[in-house]
């Protein structure tokens, strides 16, 4: 669409005014339109009728004399006759004169550019307004400028002047303007219709820059609104025909077209293809751009070999320079050390050309030279620039060509092959001043190959100023817009994009500027730049960003010199400030210009060129720099911002870089260990998924933190971004707050809040800037509050302890729950309680529709329990499907009774659970206390269904007898109710006598398979420390205790002594000094008994009995462990059978035993009577050996004992032969049941055995002569045995067992006592083996699956915790058989046979 703006048309009345300034025709128009109407008949309106008469005629008459006075100056111009446009100038008038667009095509040195505005002359044109001629570049348009000035000889800003940035070289008298395309570009905005001029010639419009393209565009939308306007396209390479078609007049005939040639000289053109199978051109460059490493592999032919023979081949043909076209700096760095190493003719000189050359290096190439050149330069001699004494050419045919990417949004700056018209350009270099020759390092195929023209600069980059600068001047939608080359629909969604994140243009169908997009339009910058700005004036950083912006928009003034850049990088890091800001690289702009600053206003011209030097700057960057900071100052003073007059700080000016850089942040990478190590170290990813890394120029490369920006993102070997700063991810929020996309998830009911609440997670540009932050609910889904309230809020309770405290109706509700689902656990129905559904249908119906959270609910039920109290009371029977019968305490126990202790049991009826069924909480100093046997029984409730369970795994024959299975059950359970069983005998005992009797069979005790039953036939274990903490849970006991043995003794190692005992100690001065001395040494101790302090209820008794001590009061009635130790006589009072003990805090029941200290013995708590037992014996022979010394000693006097000791070297010392005769001579006299419990029994057991010790040792030394010669004996016999190893074997298992090193000790002498017999049979087994070798081996066969099943038994009981007497017992039978079966002859005290074991065995209670 095409705005129509004001004067386009008027009516045919109406004079054209052309004889007036073209400038004054739009105004001249509006004034006789107005006094073309008919006047109104008041004097205010005849009044304003003569005013606006008076201006129009004063405006006429002005406007006539000026464009009278600038005809009578025009000069008359003449035209060089050697130059080929002169021969065509009347050609080009007569073709000017009759359209109002022609398209000039010459060659290079045709003339064009100086020539063209002087036939404009001769025309007449140049009065009206001015022969406006935009240049590419700023140095073209001064030059031109100069020398079309001085072809008219006049001075230079009189009939010729030139406007570029920051400089205005016209005046009133001027005919002719040269100037920039941007310039007149951005002169639009203020004149629309271009009325300052008469004629435009755009010149040099082949390079299709952003600028040209949108220019003609612009033209030609306007030439309809402008018929006087003429207008000239002029090019050295140019698709003529696009460009005539683009002018075509309204019935469809393109604008004349003009061919100019040029006056160059032959070029001869020359195809030297870099030979190599695997790389191309671009292909070496871009290897060589890593580092040529991929180039080095390769064996053929690379570039720079190419490129040094083409040198070569140059030099050869004769005198003349060399002009090398390569990609970039890195290019030419590495073709210039190829060069210097292949050591051409003497005095050859090397110089690199490219743009960030200081103007002393450039100076170089354009300065005359008596020695021979080749000049290494970027395709910035390709056009504008002429080097002189160039005669030959070597093409490369690359290019770092810049790309915009809309789909990533970066600049890519990647090595590419130049098109036909650029390789023309750059062979017309050679021909300018003798013949040349163009040396192309490709073939001619892969010239046709290539695309005419490079791709117009509209088609690769971002149209975001273009479509702020149409909405600013109301041309209707980019879509439509007249460009030679219409961009495609992506690069116009991109450029609306970066609009809409600068919030330029609002985010919908219509896409209408903002307020900001209507500043940033009036700002003749690039939008980003505009942006910052504006983000700067409103948070008082706009010095700061001032400075930075005028940075940003030039070439970078840092020079790095190849022959010292460690020299220039140590002098540009003076600039980088503190600490803080050293995390920015923007700031050291700021730095670099408040030392600038200080330089200027101090010093001299040549000082401040001097200071440039010294820090490796570029002056006229420096001072480029300065006049776009002037113009931006000067900018903002117009629109009236004011710098801020408190320096900004860091924050503040990095949120209004910000403000323009929201598409170039980055977050680290740091997933895993490809992020910190190989290719990817050191990546960041950026916006929509693209990942690039710091420059690795950059002082900040390694150290920018984890979010950074950057001023642009650019893709070279790999994607860069350079000039960057650390930032904050808050920061990113509060900018770009209107480009966050916000992801809500996980709506939740929040307890601690009282209302539903979600996560919600922000992204820009798919970068997670927090990815977890909770948000209210309640706007965005009122119906899913509601309902999450109901069901969380208040049927789960999940309500704060603070306002659940208010809600007594809460507090009824969830009790009665409490107590049903107690009921259900204990009946194991889960059918009893109501669905969850039918209670919130219950809050549904009695809440009001907008009550969603607990603030609601309160503000309503404040009224309306006013009314009801109950309103929201559930009942019984609303909360019950049917009663739980059966469900008492008698069948469902709270608790169970441990030796005085009640246990904590808790049902749950949770199949799969760790603790489904009834679980016993167990402190762990109880651990070994535990019944098993009654364990297995569960509770009444429970029982009936694990019996039922335990009678369906019978073998077929009984369970059909049982059935019903369930009537038998009952049964069962009639039996258990009326007492007929023992809870202290195992279930399993229990239920095969009674199935016995029902089905009249026998039933092997293994029939039950009980590893079928479902984990909740089983009691669940759980133990908890002395602060409620669970331990751990099983339903095997033992495994528990095994577990936690270590655990359990430490806490009774600690216990502490209560009750009637530790009141007979403290009365007897035990743990006081008094019973230090009085628990003396020897038997002969003087210590008072326990006897007159306290009862003496005998073992049988209880220490329970009895109060405190008198006179110690409550204190002296619980003594620690540690104290009722060292004793050496019986002072310690009777022993009772139980203890209560404190352990770990807790009362428990604890067994007294006597504990072997050495040369003493203590009293200590255990907590089982087995382990107690098992103590207390060795610990009183201890404390019988310490009362009977003088026996003791005689019994380590007695005659033969050491012959003994030698004969018992194999087993021990002689001193352990001694400990062990003595301890077995005591236990066999002493240790006689029932063991003493009292001091009286205790003397008088000692009195008695004090006759026997010598007698009962004299057959203990015996017995264990006799022994240790059959020891040796049969071990003399098996070394020789090599034949048989299996009967070797056997008989070494057999010996180690009977006879381990504390034989003496580990068997009482009922057992040793028929030791010889066992070994005698063994060697009455090896006196048979050579005659029946068969029948040996075919007995210990048989013997051998007993042993085997009973060793396998007994490993199982063993790591089960369980000694079984009658396992023990089967052992000997076992002994017995050896006898039997090998040595008959020696008889045995029972019968015994391998049935006989057999049977046995198999009846074995389980």
């Amino acid at each position: 669409m095409r705005a129509e703006h004001k004067g386009e048309r008027r009516p045919s009345a109406l004079p054209n005014f052309d004889d007036c300034l073209s400038v004054d025709r739009l105004r001249l128009r509006r004034l006789a339109r107005d006094l073309s109407r008919p006047p109104r008949a008041d004097e205010r309106a005849a009044a304003q009728r003569l005013r606006l008469q008076a201006d129009f005629e004063a405006l006429l008459e002005r406007s006539r004399a000026a464009l009278l006075a600038r005809r009578a100056a025009l000069p008359v111009p003449d035209f060089p006759p050697e130059l080929p446009v002169s021969a065509r100038r009347d050609e080009i008038a007569e073709a000017l004169a009759a359209h109002q667009v022609i398209i000039v095509c010459g060659e290079t040195g045709s003339g064009k550019t100086t020539q063209l505005p002087k036939i404009a002359m001769t025309l007449g044109r140049g009065v009206a307004g001015l022969i406006g001629h935009t240049q590419p570049r700023r140095l073209a348009a001064r030059a031109t400028a100069s020398r079309i000035a001085q072809e008219l000889r006049s001075a230079l800003g009189e009939i010729v002047g030139y406007k570029i940035r920051f400089t205005d070289k016209t005046s009133e008298r001027s005919h002719v303007k040269l100037m920039t395309d941007g310039i007149l570009l951005a002169e639009t905005q203020t004149d629309p219709l271009l009325a300052a001029y008469d004629t435009l010639i755009i010149d040099e419009a082949h390079e299709r820059s952003l600028n040209i393209d949108f220019l003609l565009g612009y033209l030609r939308t306007l030439l309809p609104r402008r018929p006087d306007l003429k207008v000239v396209v002029t090019s050295a390479t140019l698709d003529a025909e696009r460009f005539a078609k683009h002018f075509a007049d309204a019935a469809g005939k393109p604008a004349p077209v003009i061919e100019v040639s040029g006056r160059l000289y032959p070029i001869e053109m020359r195809y030297r293809p870099v030979e190599s199978e695997a790389l191309d051109p671009a292909a070496a460059a871009r290897g060589a751009a890593r580092g040529g490493k991929e180039a080095a592999k390769d064996k053929s032919r690379d570039l720079m070999d190419a490129l040094v023979d083409a040198v070569d081949e140059a030099q050869r043909c004769g005198p003349g320079d060399v002009l090398v076209f390569l990609p970039g700096e890195r290019e030419i760095r590495e073709a210039a050390e190829a060069l210097r190493k292949a050591h051409h003719l003497p005095g050859t000189e090397i110089l690199p050309l490219f743009a960030r050359q200081s103007a002393q290096e450039q100076a170089r190439v354009f300065s005359a030279s008596n020695g021979r050149r080749v000049v290494l330069s970027t395709n910035v001699a390709e056009t504008s620039l002429t080097v002189p004494g160039i005669r030959y050419v070597v093409d490369t045919g690359l290019a770092r060509i810049k790309r915009y990417s809309p789909r990533n949004k970066v600049e890519q700056l990647q090595v590419e092959k130049i098109a036909q018209s650029s390789a023309q350009q750059r062979a017309g270099r050679c021909g300018r001043v003798m013949d040349g020759i163009c040396i192309r390092l490709y073939d001619e195929d892969d010239f046709n190959r290539r695309p005419e023209h490079t791709d117009p600069e509209i088609l690769r980059s971002s149209l975001a100023g273009v479509i702020l600068r149409m909405k600013a001047l109301k041309l209707g939608a980019v879509e439509d817009f007249p460009f030679i080359d219409a961009p495609g629909s992506r690069l116009i969604g991109d450029g609306y994009a970066l609009l809409a994140e600068l919030g330029a243009v609002t985010d919908d169908d219509e896409r209408k500027l903002t307020p900001t997009g209507i500043e940033l339009a009036k700002l003749p910058l690039d939008p980003r730049i505009g942006r910052m700005i504006l983000a700067a004036r409103d948070r008082g950083a706009l010095g700061e960003l001032l400075v930075i912006a005028a940075a940003l928009s030039v070439q970078d003034p840092r020079e790095r010199p190849q022959d010292s850049p460690g020299a220039a990088d140590q002098a540009h890091a003076r600039f980088r400030g503190g600490e803080q800001d050293e995390k920015s690289e923007f700031l050291w702009y700021w730095h670099l210009w408040k030392a600038w600053d200080e330089v200027q206003r101090h010093e001299t011209s040549s000082k401040q060129k001097a200071w440039c030097k010294k820090h490796f700057l570029n002056y006229m960057r420096m001072r480029e720099w300065r006049d776009v900071f002037a113009q931006l100052h000067t900018l903002c003073a117009e629109h009236g911002w004011k710098e801020n007059t408190q320096p900004a700080n860091y924050e503040a000016i990095h949120k209004a870089l910000l403000a323009g850089l929201l598409g170039n942040i980055g977050c680290k990478v740091e997933d895993g260990e490809p992020a910190s190590k190989g290719p990817q170290a050191g990546s960041y990813l950026g916006a929509r998924g693209i990942k690039f890394w710091p420059h690795p120029g950059s002082s900040l490369a390694k150290k920018a933190g984890k979010w950074i920006m950057a001023a642009e993102q650019v893709e070279t070997s790999r994607l860069f971004g350079r000039c960057i700063a650390r930032i904050e991810p808050e920061w990113v929020e509060e900018v770009g707050g209107h480009l966050i996309k916000r992801q809500v998830f996980e709506p939740h009911w929040s307890k601690s809040s009282g209302a539903v609440r979600a996560w919600e997670r922000g992204t820009l540009y798919g970068l997670v800037i927090y990815p977890r932050r909770g948000v209210a609910y309640r706007d965005i889904d009122p119906a899913l509050c509601r309902e999450l309230f109901i069901r969380e809020g208040l049927v789960q309770g999940e309500i704060a302890e603070g306002p659940a405290r208010a809600m007594a109706f809460l507090a009824h509700n969830q009790r009665l729950v409490a107590e049903i689902e107690r009921l259900e656990h204990k009946s194991r129905r889960p059918d009893v309680l109501v669905d969850e559904a039918l209670i919130e249908a219950f809050y549904d119906s009695k809440l009001p529709a907008d009550v969603c959270d607990v603030a609601g609910l309160e503000a309503w039920r404040k009224t309306a329990e006013k009314a009801q109290p109950k309103l929201l009371h559930l009942s019984r029977e609303q909360l019950m499907r049917h009663e739980a019968e059966g469900v008492t305490t008698d069948r469902f126990p709270p608790a169970l009774e441990v030796l005085g202790q009640k246990l904590k049991l808790t049902y749950l009826h949770q199949p799969g659970e760790a603790d489904d069924g009834v679980t016993l909480a167990v402190p762990l100093a109880m651990l070994n206390q535990i019944p098993a046997n009654r364990c297995e029984w569960l509770v009444p409730g429970l029982l009936e269904e694990k019996i039922a369970a335990l009678m369906k795994t019978v073998p077929q024959k009984h369970r059909h007898r049982l059935q019903p299975v369930a009537e038998s059950a009952a049964a069962f359970m009639a039996a258990f109710e009326a007492g007929e069983f023992d809870t202290d005998e195992p279930l399993l005992k229990m239920l095969q006598r009674f199935v016995e009797e029902r089905v009249q069979l026998k039933l092997p005790l293994e029939s039950f398979r009980a590893e079928n039953l479902k984990p909740h036939c089983f009691m669940n274990f759980r133990v908890i420390d002395e602060h409620g903490r669970v331990m751990g849970q099983s339903r095997n006991l033992m495994e528990l205790r095994a577990r936690f043995r270590e655990q359990v003794a430490a806490r009774f190692s600690a216990a502490k002594i209560g009750g009637a005992l530790a009141g007979a100690l403290s009365a007897a001065g035990v743990g006081g000094a008094e019973a230090r001395q009085g628990r003396g040494e020897g038997s002969g101790g003087t210590g008072r008994s326990a006897d007159a302090g306290a009862p003496q209820p005998g073992r049988k008794g209880s220490g329970k009995a009895g109060g405190d001590a008198p006179g110690r009061g409550a204190a002296a009635a619980e003594l620690p462990a540690q104290v009722l130790s060292g004793f050496t006589t019986w002072t310690f009072g009777a022993l009772p059978e139980l203890l209560e003990v404190r352990v770990a805090g807790r009362e428990v029941i604890g067994f007294p035993a006597l504990h072997d200290d050495g040369d003493s013995v203590s009293l200590r708590p255990h907590d089982t009577p087995e382990e107690a037992a098992r103590v207390h014996r060795r610990g009183l022979a201890r404390l019988f050996a310490l009362n009977l010394k003088d026996q003791v000693r005689a019994v380590e006097r007695l005659p033969g004992l050491r012959e003994l000791a030698l004969q018992y070297m194999s087993f021990g010392t002689e001193a352990e032969l001694k400990a062990r005769l003595v301890e077995a001579t005591l236990g066999r006299c002493c240790l006689l049941e029932p063991l003493p419990t009292d001091a009286d029994a205790f003397a008088k057991r000692c009195a008695e055995a004090k006759s026997r010790v010598s007698l009962v040792a004299q057959e203990f030394i015996r017995l264990t002569g006799q022994l240790l010669v059959e020891h040796v004996a049969l071990q003399k016999r098996l070394s020789g045995l090599k034949t048989f190893p299996e009967v070797v074997a056997d008989l070494q298992g057999q010996l180690g067992a009977l006879l381990p090193k504390d034989f003496l000790v580990a068997f009482e002498w009922d057992r040793l006592a028929h030791f010889p017999r066992y070994l005698k049979g063994a060697s009455v087994r090896l006196d048979k083996l050579r005659n029946n070798p068969a029948r040996d081996a075919q007995s210990m066969s048989e013997w051998k699956v007993l042993a085997q099943a009973w060793e396998r038994e007994r490993l199982a009981r063993r790591r089960a915790g369980v000694e079984d007497p009658a396992l023990e017992e089967f052992r000997w039978l076992l002994e017995e058989l050896r006898v039997g079966l090998y040595a008959q002859e020696l008889r045995t005290p029972m019968p015994v046979s391998v049935k006989r074991l057999q049977k046995i065995w198999e009846s074995r209670p389980r």
